[in-house]
């Protein structure tokens, strides 16, 4: 037993610190819980430690990725032509994000902002039934709901008619949904499907991977002309899964131009690894169409296949980039040190600084650890909100009335190193302006958070809150 107790402290530490891509805080951690629970610390870091898919499926996985990019940027000849030269203060953050997918900012593109959960289904749907070649659909989770259901139906429509339709959703996010009949139906009316990720095989993905890597990007293109990029899930605000924290209030655009073509290929980066029998230009055609607008955005997606930090350190740039003003909201904010080290930074050069939270967080652990910072960025001068009538799910961010990013990543360490992402920058102050409006609508309907009500928290909420921060490096 003494042997058995030392080999697998030892061997489980040696691996820890044996590698690169590990955290000081995060190798502290998990070293901290080999020490104190030692077997059920070993099976946590072999279930969870790390981003894995074997060293084969990550080689090919990222190869495959490169490929299609690469040669999906050759044949949308669109993203090379209307390439765009961004405000000279941007230009270093703009080619710190091309490094990460190797797409462009991209001028003469439209983008519209949904009023609601609502405006941004029946605006879907509508161009879903006016669809002419094909239609994209990419949700982490999709339900058997109003929403989920409406989308669903108007997807076999299309089918019907002859318009081809490839729908992939994550194996655990829409677990249920996969089960049921109407994701069956979906297939008999022609529409093709593919589960990411599958939890079919649990045991098999606890050896040879990790059960909580997850696809957690919400894409949708039509014809290769519009694509939908944001926070909301296939689901009703009502969300029925988590109905106690309704309802989930989500942030949506509308694109048209050339950048649609990025998510287009994003999109397919994750389909052609199921499924290399098709061809990348049914990817590439129609061409997007530019538009007369001036709007210049980029897609960013990230993924635990994808170059180690590349999200946390996008994040830094963007916060690093502001000037005047930067207001986020996340629903969960399980930062790095870089992350709140550059979020110091900018509130004490100066920069408006604002951030909003949910203040019932469905994850009790993720609140908590959110709060056990409010302190530190208080004191920096920063501004913090908890939105009140429900669970903020938007994640937005705006720098200087100028940018905006709005997608599906979080500001936490599972968006940053565990999930498949997808986000849209914009270098245009149009975008910029209406995200602020809704901002600031979430901040009207939040509490603001002072020192002072930091002061009056108890000692034991306190310890509890910096106890769970412990933790933070390897939620």
């Amino acid at each position: 037993m003494l042997f058995a107790h030392i080999a697998i402290v030892l061997t489980i530490s040696l691996r820890i610190l044996l590698r690169e891509d590990l955290r000081p805080p995060a190798r502290l951690a998990w070293l901290m819980t080999i020490f104190v629970l030692p077997y059920a610390g070993a099976l946590t870091y072999f279930l969870f430690g790390e981003a894995r898919f074997g060293k084969k499926v990550q080689k090919d996985r990222r190869s495959i990725i490169a490929d299609i990019i690469e040669k999906g940027l050759d044949l949308n000849k669109i993203i090379l032509e209307n390439r765009a030269v961004v405000d000279p203060k941007f230009q270093l953050l703009a080619r710190y994000a091309t490094s990460i997918n190797m797409f462009t900012p991209v001028e003469g593109n439209s983008t519209s902002l949904m009023r609601d959960a609502q405006d941004t289904v029946a605006h879907l749907v509508a161009d879903i039934d006016n669809a002419k070649t094909h239609i994209h659909v990419l949700y982490y989770i999709w339900l058997k709901d109003v929403t989920g259901t409406t989308v669903a139906e108007a997807l076999m429509r299309a089918s019907r008619r002859g318009v081809t339709c490839r729908v992939m959703v994550d194996g655990l996010g829409s677990r249920a949904f996969i089960k049921s009949k109407l994701w069956q139906a979906m297939q008999v009316s022609g529409v093709r499907t593919q589960v990411v990720l599958s939890v079919a095989h649990p045991i098999k993905s606890a050896l040879f991977s990790r059960i909580d890597l997850r696809n957690h990007r919400k894409i949708t293109v039509i014809d290769n002309q519009i694509t939908y990029c944001g926070s909301q899930n296939c689901a009703d605000p009502e969300f029925l899964i988590k109905a106690e924290y309704a309802p989930w209030v989500d942030i949506m655009l509308r694109i048209t131009g050339p950048v649609v073509a990025q998510n287009q290929l994003l999109f397919a980066t994750d389909w052609m690894y199921y499924h290399p029998e098709d061809s990348l230009e049914d990817f590439s055609n129609p061409i997007p169409k530019a538009n007369k607008g001036s709007c210049i955005a980029q897609v960013v997606g990230d993924g635990p296949t994808s170059r180690h930090g590349a999200s946390s350190q996008l994040f830094t740039a963007l916060v690093g980039s502001a000037h005047d003003t930067l207001t986020i909201s996340t629903p969960y904010f399980v930062p790095d040190s870089e992350i709140v080290s550059s979020l110091l930074a900018a509130a004490h050069r100066g920069v408006k600084v604002s951030l909003i939270f949910p203040a019932r967080n469905d994850s009790w652990i993720v609140g908590a650890v959110s709060r056990s910072y409010y302190k530190t960025l208080l004191s920096a001068g920063i501004r913090i909100y908890e939105y009140v009538p429900g669970l903020l799910h938007a994640k937005t961010l705006t720098i200087d009335s100028q940018i905006t990013v709005v997608g599906s990543t979080n500001l936490d360490l599972r968006s940053f190193d565990l999930n498949y992402e997808n986000d849209l920058l914009c270098y245009c102050a149009r975008t910029a302006a209406a995200v602020q409006v809704r901002q600031n609508i979430y901040i009207d309907d939040s509490d603001s958070i002072t020192l002072d009500c930091v002061g009056r928290w108890s000692i034991w909420r306190r310890i509890w809150q910096n106890a769970m921060a412990t933790l933070g490096p390897v939620l």
